[in-house]
């Protein structure tokens, strides 16, 4: 027969075993996955301090408790402490021949909007690197028509008009150079095992050499998280990118924080994958403007007049590149950026 507990860990609707206190006995991984937190941490801790302000679901388990008997709720709104707001529908029932212990099943409503949005955007950024291959071949042909062209003058006509050849040659080769930086990487680089906070301790370092004195750069890791298969390289390149952006929207106030966590049977553009990586950057700024949301890792997509509109499309091909994507969930005083990456797909990698 099946183990029940194995079962109960394949399930993607979040299951919490509570006490006649309130008090978290079990939960399985999707749990741990909607409220952010190990099952190691939260076993024995009461429920209420696992959520944030009023929430709605300790309101209606108090109800239950009072009618003794099962309740549901649909669409029922989840208050975490970190900030981040749930929508879930949720079943409480009591435990017959357990005084006092309840059962709670929270099936969160915005998972499958989540994963349409997901597919939305990796359809989205495969047609834009396509259309983007096809302008820069189209681009780079009659660059370099042009290029040698100047090569050849140069050599004919005298040195008091050569300094007009020498600006034609090189603006030739910085367009060459933004179109080869808007096509990005074209193939995964070599990888190797190592370990995530090595690749954010990196970006952390390299951005406090510049960083304005009143921006704080906050850590919070968890320093379970195993080894991936990943290029260094690839992966401190695209925290950085997301880093310098939050950097940029901050100006010269707020707090970036770094931070770790473990996503067990989450589902990346369509695929489920048994244990992902979760790197966040989070800043306190005034959020990503509506207009820009639905269009944020596009090439040459930005809100500040001197931006390229390079830096989070770029980032996001290398987290695809690795078979993981990056995230954003924006508001006024709170933009989260979240690059996801599945442990068990990067260590098949070659």
């Amino acid at each position: 027969m099946f183990p029940a507990a194995a079962l109960l860990d394949s399930l993607s609707t979040a299951v919490i075993l509570l006490d006649a206190a309130d008090r978290v006995l079990t939960l399985n991984p999707a749990a741990e996955m909607l409220l952010e937190q190990s099952a190691r941490r939260v076993q024995g801790q009461p429920l209420p301090q696992l959520l944030a302000g009023e929430c709605p679901l300790l309101a209606s388990l108090a109800q239950a408790r009072r009618d003794a008997q099962s309740r549901f709720e649909h669409e029922l709104a989840l208050s975490l402490p970190h900030g981040h707001q749930r929508c879930v529908d949720a079943t409480l029932t009591p435990l017959d021949g357990e005084d006092g212990h309840w059962l709670l099943e929270l099936h969160p409503v915005d998972r499958q909007k989540r994963i349409a949005s997901e597919s939305q955007q990796l359809t989205q950024s495969a047609a834009s690197r396509e259309l983007l291959r096809n302008l820069a071949h189209e681009i780079k042909n009659p660059l370099a028509g042009l290029r040698g062209a100047a090569q050849l003058l140069a050599g004919e006509i005298g040195p008091d008009l050569q300094d007009y050849t020498r600006i034609i040659m090189a603006e030739a080769d910085r367009l060459r150079a933004l179109v080869d930086q808007l096509l990005g990487p074209h193939r995964p680089a070599a990888r190797a095992p190592l370990n995530i906070h090595e690749v954010l301790e990196r970006v952390r370092l390299l951005t406090e050499a510049s960083l304005p004195p009143n921006i704080r750069l906050v850590r919070d890791y968890d320093p379970s998280l195993p080894e991936l298969m990943g290029n260094a390289d690839q992966l401190t390149q695209a925290v950085l990118n997301i880093v310098q952006n939050a950097v940029q929207a901050l100006g010269e106030r707020g707090t970036i924080t770094l931070r770790t966590r473990a996503l067990a049977h989450a589902t990346l553009g369509g695929a489920r994958h048994r244990l992902v990586l979760k790197a966040d950057v989070i800043d306190d700024g005034p959020g990503v403007p509506e207009a820009l949301r639905d269009r944020l890792f596009l090439p040459l997509v930005t809100g500040r007049a001197e931006g390229t509109g390079l830096g989070l499309s770029i980032a996001q091909t290398l987290a695809q590149q690795h078979g993981g994507l990056i995230e954003c969930d924006s508001r006024p005083g709170r933009t989260e950026f979240s690059l996801l990456l599945p442990v068990e797909l990067n260590k098949e990698a070659k």
